[in-house]
């Protein structure tokens, strides 16, 4: 498993991989870890207080977004799973479009196409499938493999629960066959809900990608310079023509698999608090007050940053209107349908019966 940064927060060597970023960039990738942090706990405390219907928490999971996303480059593609909340932040979507989304007030408001971070995926690993198809699009029109400074790629996260999907399995089919320039990231959490990763795979999932022909790595996935690294050394060689490739980030779900899921119920607090020690946020601030990189000033200001962050959070969340649902039949195709038309009257009728009956009963007290 590929480490360059030790849970002591010490750097480490590794023959084939090394961080080519300065302390301020490191500085930079501690800053995305703490945010998200922050907007995790946001979220899961607007939840508990019914200002979410639901959220899947990404604590302990902070290195696999900031790490992947620094690595990507403007004219790459990722395609995420529902838990990349960090990787959203880092690809500069609004967190309130992901709070609206766990809100129910809309599908996710963000334009895909201008943040390159396409919306989430609530169904289990359906997503590398387009992300596949994506990439086939980049070689028909000449975008990757070129040589040249334009040349893009494609990134796209799945879990290690939906490594066993049949959909994630045709996904790496086709990549394989069509050599197309993309780049796999297992998030391997060690639970699929209450499900072992150890009961999915008897390799470990980073050997997945090899009957398909696709080359993969593990790489500590706690370790946000080892995670940057590897995942920039695999879209190098995706962009230059060299196919897709797989990535195992091996790292740990410290909270729930969502806030419908009590973990207590099939995990051992001994097993968190070994993770725990491991903790992604913990290893770099160590490191970068141990050289000297920042300081207590610094982290103050940070302290500061995120707090202001999460209230201006919280009050968008709160003050987002309910959405009329009858708009929704607008945006299943791109030109309106007269079944869907008359559909979306036939709801409006009904939802409008609502009102009428409260009104009248308000009218008899």
């Amino acid at each position: 498993m590929i480490s360059l940064l030790g849970v002591d927060g010490v750097r480490v060597t590794d023959p084939d991989h090394a961080y080519g970023g300065t302390d301020a960039d490191i500085a930079q990738l501690l800053r995305d870890m703490v945010l998200t942090r922050r907007l995790d706990a946001e979220g899961t405390a607007l939840q508990r207080q019914g200002q979410l219907g639901l959220w899947p928490p990404t604590l302990g999971q902070e290195a696999v977004g900031a790490g992947t996303m620094r690595a990507m480059k403007p004219a790459d593609m990722c395609f995420p799973s529902y838990r990349e909340h960090g990787a959203a932040l880092v690809r500069g979507v609004d967190p309130l479009d992901i709070m609206s989304l766990w809100r129910g007030v809309d599908m996710g408001g963000w334009d895909p196409i201008a943040t390159r971070f396409n919306h989430y995926s609530i169904v289990i690993g359906s997503h590398p499938l387009h992300a596949v198809g994506w990439a086939m699009a980049l070689q028909a029109e000449g975008a990757t493999g070129a040589g040249g400074p334009d040349d893009a790629a494609v990134l796209a996260f799945f879990g290690d629960g939906a490594s066993s999907e049949g959909d994630v399995n045709e996904a790496l089919v086709w990549a394989a066959s069509y050599h197309v320039p993309v780049v796999f990231v297992v998030t391997n959490n060690q639970w699929a809900i209450s499900v072992p990763s150890t009961r999915q795979a008897v390799v470990p999932l980073a050997r997945r990608g090899e009957g398909f022909g696709i080359p993969g790595v593990r790489v500590d996935g706690n370790d946000v310079l080892a995670v940057q690294a590897v995942t920039e050394a695999a879209l190098d060689q995706a962009r230059s023509g060299e196919g897709p490739q797989l990535i195992e980030m091996f790292t740990y779900r410290m909270g729930a698999h969502t806030t419908s899921d009590d973990p207590t119920k099939y995990r051992s607090h001994a097993e968190e608090e070994r993770w725990r020690a491991k903790d992604p946020i913990d290893r770099v601030r160590t490191y970068l007050q141990r050289v000297g990189a920042i300081d207590d000033g610094w982290l103050a200001a940070l302290q500061t940053e995120a707090d202001a962050f999460a209230a201006d959070l919280r009050a968008r969340t709160i003050a987002l209107d309910p959405p009329d649902f009858a708009d929704w039949f607008d945006v299943v195709y791109a030109e309106q349908t007269q079944e869907l038309a008359d559909q979306q009257h036939a709801f409006r009728a009904y939802a409008a019966s609502f009102e009428e009956h409260a009104e009248k009963q308000e009218g008899r007290r």
